[in-house]
C-alpha cells in the first residue's frame, strides 16, 4: 500500500504535467462523477493558487476555467441523480461508491435545502453527492442552477485566492504547502466531526 500511495503523483506534479486541461478535468470528475469524491479538490486549488503565484498560471484563467468545470461538474451530477433516482441508494458499495456517504449527504440536503449545494462545495464527499441529491429531490434545474454557479464561483475563487494570498504573505511557502493543505481538509471536515460527536452525544438520551 506504502509503495502504490508514493508511486501517486503530488499535487505540485499533477499541476505541472496536467496544467489547466489536468486541472479542469480534476474539478470537473470531483463533481460530476462518483469517483470524484476520493479526488484532492480544496488541496488542489489551493495549490494551483500557489502556483499562479509564482507565475506558472494565470490567476484569472485559472478561476475562469475552473469554475466552468465545477458548475459542469455539479450539473451532470444533478441530472445523474434526476435520471438515477431512488434506486442510487440501494446501490452496494464498490471501491468508487460508499453509499453512507449519499445518506449523510442526503440527510445535510433536507436540513439545508438548496443552500446546501453551496456548503457542501466545502465538504469532502458531500460536493460530490450534493448535485445528485438535489436531482433525486427533483429540485427545478433553474433553482438548482442558481446555487450550482454560486458555488461553484465561491469554492474555486475563495480556495485559488487563499493559496495565491498566502505565497505573496509566506516566503518560501511551496515547502511549507503540506502544512496549508493539512490545516485546510482538517477545516473542510471539522464540520463532519462536530456533527458526528453531537450525534454521539445525543444517543444516550434517546436509548
Amino acid at each position: 500500500m506504502h509503495e502504490l500511495l508514493s508511486a501517486l503523483p503530488t499535487l505540485e506534479e499533477i499541476i505541472r504535467w496536467g496544467g489547466y486541461t489536468g486541472l479542469f478535468a480534476i474539478i470537473f470528475a470531483e463533481t460530476g462523477l462518483l469517483l470524484g469524491a476520493f479526488l484532492p479538490g480544496d488541496s488542489l486549488l489551493i495549490t494551483a493558487g500557489v502556483f499562479a503565484r509564482a507565475g506558472d498560471l494565470n490567476v484569472v484563467v485559472l478561476m475562469s476555467l475552473l469554475s466552468v468545470a465545477a458548475i459542469l461538474g455539479d450539473s451532470v451530477g444533478y441530472w445523474f441523480g434526476a435520471k438515477t433516482g431512488r434506486p442510487l441508494f440501494e446501490r452496494p458499495n464498490s471501491r468508487f461508491f460508499k453509499r453512507e456517504h449519499l445518506l449523510k449527504t442526503q440527510e445535510f440536503y433536507e436540513k439545508y435545502g438548496g443552500f446546501a449545494i453551496v456548503l457542501a462545495r466545502f465538504m469532502p464527499f458531500a460536493r460530490t453527492f450534493a448535485p445528485i441529491c438535489a436531482g433525486i429531490a427533483t429540485m427545478s434545474y433553474s433553482q438548482f442552477l442558481l446555487y450550482n454557479v454560486f458555488g461553484g464561483l465561491l469554492w474555486v475563487c475563495s480556495m485559488s485566492l487563499t493559496g495565491y494570498y498566502l505565497a505573496g504573505l509566506v516566503p518560501d511557502i511551496e515547502s511549507k504547502i503540506h502544512i496549508v493543505i493539512g490545516i485546510v481538509i482538517f477545516l473542510s471536515i471539522l464540520p463532519g466531526i462536530v456533527h458526528l460527536l453531537r450525534a454521539r452525544q445525543k444517543a444516550p438520551s434517546n436509548a
